[in-house]
């Protein structure tokens, strides 16, 4: 079963059952992972199903990284500059049962993303909702979104790798009636 099985309409992420996440590489040997706390995102399932859309919104302020030093320089003009672009926002161009293609934007930047899609599968839900989990992943280079900051190690190598992991916990719900 994959997400071309779910109800045709409208379905929204669960803010609350869902994450949005990254890692990244520090001094070449560590990894610094990260979630965004606010964010929103919706999902269109369509006939054709080739139709469908996700859209997402994510409020680069509430990067967490569990280290206020590190989330306070991440929301800096180094990197997200959130005091004059606070979001990131995907816009898909295709979907499919195994990827999602679209728009990435940070920063005015504007890039094409692929992620690898694996579909959890559906519930009933005590509420008389209906819910789907999805997983998503992809990896980017930041300075291809302009996140040039970086320090060169004694040992060789930099501070923040370039490559970034995107990692996505999804749990979908359709609403009822």
């Amino acid at each position: 079963m994959g997400l071309r099985h779910l109800a045709t309409g409208n379905w929204t992420v669960d803010p609350a059952h869902s994450e949005v996440g990254f890692t990244a590489r520090h001094v070449m040997v560590s990894k610094v992972r990260g979630t965004f706390r606010e964010f929103t995102a919706r999902v269109e399932i369509a006939a054709p199903f080739e139709d469908s859309t996700v859209t997402a919104e994510v409020n680069l302020a509430s990067v967490d990284t569990r280290n206020t030093d590190r989330d306070t320089h991440l929301r800096s003009g180094d990197f997200f500059d959130t005091e004059v672009f606070p979001a990131m926002t995907f816009r898909s161009r295709e979907v499919s049962d195994t990827s999602m293609t679209g728009d990435l934007t940070i920063k005015d930047i504007t890039r094409p993303i692929t992620f690898d899609l694996e579909f959890i599968g559906t519930s009933e839900d005590p509420w008389g909702g209906f819910r789907a989990g999805v997983e998503a992943s992809a990896e980017i280079n930041r300075k291809d979104w302009g996140l040039t900051w970086n320090v060169a190690v004694e040992s060789g190598g930099v501070l923040v790798s370039e490559r970034i992991q995107i990692h996505l916990d999804v749990e979908l719900i359709q609403p009822t009636g």
